[in-house]
C-alpha cells in the first residue's frame, strides 16, 4: 500500500497572491500530490503525497520559486529579523539616491524659484543626466530585485508583482533615457523625462514591503511565545547523582529535581513535593495550579515557590507543548474555503492589469489630447503600479495567522484550519454534561441525620466506604475531616449497596431495596431521597444498628464558568443543549441551574450521534463538546466538534478544536475568535478588492475627462505600499481579541 505523507517546505520569494496560484498550481500537477496549500503570510506550501519531497522542490524551482523542506517547527525570529532588515537597507538606499532626483524633477514644479536656479546653474540637460545616473543605481541596485524576478517570470508568461513593477518602472526610465539621449525618435512636444517616476516608483515600493516585512513579523507571536516555553536544560537525578543536562539527553523515566520559579523539563507526574505551577501558556488560565504527588506537569509550563521532583513520561517532541506548537502551525498554514475563490481571481489578476495597461495606453494616443504620449505613459505606468495583488494574497492567510496564534494564547487550539470558518457560523452548541459543564467528579452536597448528627452519620459512613472502590465512595470519604473509625465484616452487595460493622453497630449503606431485604422500613428516608434525586443527585439511604438514620446526596458539580458561558453563548445568538445519559428529571435540574431550556436526556452513547443529527435536520450548523472516549463519534458527527483538553485522547483527536484549560468558557473564547476572524477577513478582502476596483480605472485616467486629474505614477506606487500594509495591520488587531468571560 502507498504511504501518503504531509510535506511542509519553507519557499522563497513568493510576493502576491498570483505567486500563490502559480505555485499552487505547479504542484498540483506533480504525478502523486493529492493536495497542496500554500501560505503567502508564512511562506510555506503543505501537501500531501506520495511522491517524496523531490518532485514538488523540483515543481517548484521550475516555476521560479526555491523551496526547502521544513523539518520542524522553528521560531524564524531571526530569519523574519534579518528579512526585515534587508527590507530595510534596500529602501534607505534607495530613499538616498531618490531624494536628489525627486528634488531636482519635482522641486521646480513646487518651487519655481529652484526650476530658475536649476537652468541658471548646471542646466535642464545637466539636471537630467544626474537625475538618469541616480536612477540607474536605484534600479540597478536595491530595486534590481524586481527586474532579476520579474522579467523571468514575464518570460514564463506568468507575470507577477515584481513584473508590474517592473514593467511600470522599467518603462517610465525608458521613456526617459529616450527623450534624454534620443529626442529625435519622439514627436514634437512629448520631450520629458520621469526619472522621478522611475525611482519614487521602486522606493514606495521598498517602504511598503519593508513596513509589510516588519508587520508580518509580529503575526508569529504565539508560536514564538510557546518555543521560548522549551527548556533548554534540565537537573537530572541519575543513580543517586545530580546532573544539569541538555533537554535532548533527557530521557523518559528519568527523574527530574525543579527548583522554585524554574521551567519544567518534560512532561511527567509528581512523585516528590508541593507546589502551584503557572500553565497559563498551556491552558490560558491565569491561575496558578496546584500540584502535589501523583499530579501531571507539562513541560514548559513554570513551577512556584515550592520544589518538585518528577518522573519523565513525554521528552521532546512528544510533549504536550510539542505537539501544541505542531497543531498551532498546522493550522495557521490551512485556507479556509473562501481562499479558493481568491486564488482563482489573483491567477488572472496580473494578466488582466497587463491588458488592461495595454488597453490604457492604446486609447490615450487614439483619444488623449497634447502631449499623447506623456499622458499615455504616465496612464500605462500608473495602471501597472497601482494594481495590487499583494493585498489580495494577504487578506485571508494574515488573518487565520494571528487568529489562531491569539486562540492559542487563550487555550483553544483549532486542530482543523477549516473549523475556524465554520465555528464562526453555528446556530446550536451542544454539551456532553459529565466533565465538561460539569467537573466530572462527584462530591458529597447533602448529609441529613434523622437524629441531627450529621458528623457522627458521615463517619460511620465513610468508614465503611473506605473499603470501596466506587466513584460514590471516594465522594463520600473525601468529605471527612480527621481520621476515620475502624469497620470490619465489609461486604458489597450488587446492585443494593455495602454492609459493615463501625464501633459494633452494623451499617447499611444503598437504595430502599437493601434496607427492606433487612427488615428495615426505609419510609422515614425515602422523601427526603426523592427531593434530593429530583435536583439531580445521587442518593444514598443509610441504616446504622437496624433503624433508618439518614440519607446522603452526591452530585456532580457545575465548573464555574459554565453558567455564566450558556449565558454568553445565548446572548450572542447561539441555541445552547445539554446531552446526558442521566434521567430527564436530572437533567432538567442542572439545566434549570444553567438556564438551559432544551436537554436531550436518557441518552446511550450509541444514540448521542442520532442526538445531534436530529438537531442537524432543519439545517442547523452544530458543535458538540465532549471529553470522553465514547464522544468521539459525536465529535466526528458534528460540523464542529471541540473536545476539552484534559479528556480521553481518542476524543481529542477526533475534534476539530481543543480547549486545553478543560473549561467550557473555551467554547465561547473559540466562538468569539473565530466571529473576530472572519469578520477581520471579510474587512480585509473588501478594501483589497475595492482598493483594486476603485483606483484601477482612476489610474488608466477615467477622472480626466471630467476634473481633468491624472494620477501620478509616485502616488500611484505609494498608494500600492500603502494598502498591503494596511491589510497587515488590520489583521493585527486580532491580538487584542478577549473572550470574554474573565
Amino acid at each position: 500500500m502507498t504511504q501518503i505523507s504531509e510535506i511542509r517546505f519553507d519557499v522563497q520569494g513568493m510576493h502576491c497572491g498570483s505567486c500563490v496560484g502559480r505555485v499552487e498550481a505547479a504542484l498540483r500537477k506533480v504525478p502523486g500530490i493529492q493536495t497542496a496549500s500554500v501560505n503567502l503570510a508564512s511562506g510555506t506550501a503543505v501537501i500531501t503525497t506520495a511522491s517524496g519531497e523531490q518532485p514538488a522542490l523540483q515543481a517548484m524551482a521550475d516555476a521560479g520559486y526555491q523551496a526547502e523542506v521544513a523539518r520542524t517547527v522553528s521560531d524564524d525570529t531571526a530569519a523574519r529579523d534579518a528579512a526585515a532588515d534587508l527590507a530595510f537597507n534596500r529602501f534607505r538606499n534607495a530613499g538616498l539616491l531618490t531624494l536628489p532626483v525627486f528634488l531636482l524633477e519635482m522641486g521646480g514644479h513646487l518651487f519655481p524659484a529652484l526650476h530658475h536656479l536649476i537652468a541658471r546653474t548646471i542646466g535642464t540637460e545637466t539636471s537630467w543626466i544626474i537625475q538618469c545616473v541616480l536612477t540607474t543605481l536605484v534600479l540597478a541596485f536595491p530595486g534590481r530585485v524586481f527586474f532579476a524576478k520579474g522579467i523571468p517570470a514575464l518570460i514564463r508568461r506568468a507575470p507577477d508583482m515584481n513584473a508590474l513593477v517592473a514593467l511600470g518602472a522599467g518603462a517610465a526610465y525608458a521613456f526617459s533615457g529616450v527623450a534624454l539621449f534620443l529626442p529625435g525618435l519622439l514627436p514634437d512636444g512629448t520631450r520629458a523625462v520621469y526619472f522621478e517616476a522611475a525611482a519614487v516608483i521602486v522606493t514606495l515600493i521598498l517602504l511598503g514591503r519593508w513596513l509589510e516585512t516588519r508587520a508580518k513579523a509580529r503575526t508569529g507571536v504565539a508560536i514564538k511565545r510557546l518555543l521560548d516555553l522549551r527548556p533548554t536544560t534540565a537537573r537530572v537525578l541519575r543513580n543517586g547523582e545530580t546532573f544539569d543536562l541538555p533537554i535532548a539527553e533527557v530521557l523518559v523515566d528519568d527523574v527530574i529535581l525543579i527548583r522554585p520559579g524554574e521551567s519544567i523539563a518534560a512532561d511527567g507526574i509528581v512523585i516528590d513535593g508541593h507546589s502551584h505551577v503557572d500553565e497559563s501558556m498551556i491552558t490560558g488560565e491565569p491561575i496558578a495550579v496546584e500540584k502535589q504527588v501523583g499530579d501531571q506537569l507539562v513541560g514548559g509550563t513554570i513551577n512556584g515557590n515550592g520544589a518538585l521532583k518528577m518522573q519523565a513520561q513525554a521528552v521532546g517532541q512528544k510533549t504536550m507543548l510539542a505537539a501544541i506548537i505542531t497543531m498551532v502551525a498546522a493550522a495557521q498554514d490551512a485556507r479556509l474555503p473562501v481562499q479558493d475563490l481568491v486564488n482563482r481571481i489573483t491567477a488572472w489578476f496580473v494578466p488582466a492589469v497587463l491588458a488592461i495597461a495595454l488597453i490604457t495606453v492604446a486609447a490615450w494616443l487614439i483619444l488623449g489630447p497634447d502631449p499623447v504620449v506623456a499622458y499615455a505613459l504616465v496612464a500605462g505606468v500608473s495602471v501597472l503600479i497601482i494594481a495590487c495583488p499583494c493585498a489580495m494574497g494577504l487578506a485571508t492567510p494574515m488573518s487565520i495567522m494571528v487568529g489562531i496564534g491569539r486562540a492559542a494564547e487563550l487555550g483553544v487550539l483549532f486542530r482543523q484550519g477549516d473549523a475556524l470558518q465554520v465555528l464562526q457560523g453555528v446556530d446550536v452548541v451542544a454539551f456532553d454534561k459529565t466533565g465538561t459543564l460539569t467537573k466530572g467528579a462527584p462530591v458529597l452536597v447533602e448529609t441529613l441525620a434523622l437524629d441531627g448528627d450529621s458528623t457522627g452519620l458521615l463517619r460511620h459512613v465513610a468508614a465503611v466506604e473506605a473499603k470501596s472502590e466506587h466513584p460514590l465512595a471516594a465522594a463520600i470519604v473525601a468529605a471527612v475531616d480527621g481520621p476515620l473509625p475502624e469497620s470490619r465484616d465489609f461486604a458489597a452487595i450488587p446492585g443494593r449497596g455495602l454492609r459493615g460493622i463501625v464501633e459494633d453497630a452494623p451499617v447499611l449503606i444503598g437504595n430502599a431495596a437493601l434496607l427492606q431485604e433487612a427488615g428495615i422500613d426505609p419510609a422515614p428516608l425515602v422523601a427526603k431521597a426523592a427531593s434530593f434525586a429530583a435536583m439531580g443527585q445521587t442518593t444514598v439511604l443509610v441504616a446504622i444498628d437496624g433503624r433508618p438514620a439518614g440519607v446522603l446526596a452526591i452530585a456532580d458539580q457545575l465548573r464555574p464558568s459554565a453558567k455564566t458561558t450558556v449565558e454568553a453563548l445565548q446572548n450572542k445568538g447561539v441555541q445552547v443543549v445539554m446531552v446526558t445519559g442521566d434521567s430527564q428529571a436530572a437533567g432538567d435540574a442542572i439545566a434549570a441551574q444553567l438556564g438551559l431550556t432544551k436537554v436531550i436526556a436518557d441518552v446511550l452513547p450509541s444514540e448521542k450521534v442520532a442526538a445531534i443529527q436530529a438537531l442537524q435536520a432543519d439545517g442547523a450548523r452544530v458543535a458538540f463538546v465532549g471529553d470522553g472516549i465514547n464522544d468521539a463519534p459525536v465529535l466526528a458527527a458534528a460540523d464542529v466538534g471541540i473536545a476539552m483538553g484534559t479528556g480521553a485522547d481518542v476524543a481529542v483527536e477526533t475534534a476539530d478544536v481543543v480547549l486545553m484549560s478543560g473549561d467550557p468558557k473555551g467554547v465561547l473564547n473559540a466562538i468569539v475568535v473565530s466571529r473576530a476572524t472572519l469578520s477581520n477577513i471579510r474587512q480585509n478582502l473588501g478594501w483589497a478588492f475595492g482598493y483594486n476596483i476603485l483606483l484601477i480605472p482612476v489610474a488608466a485616467g477615467i477622472l480626466f475627462p471630467i476634473w481633468g486629474l491624472l494620477l501620478s505614477p509616485a502616488l500611484a506606487a505609494g498608494a500600492m505600499a500603502l494598502s498591503s500594509v494596511l491589510v497587515v495591520l488590520n489583521a493585527l488587531r486580532l491580538r487584542r481579541v478577549d473572550g470574554g468571560i474573565g
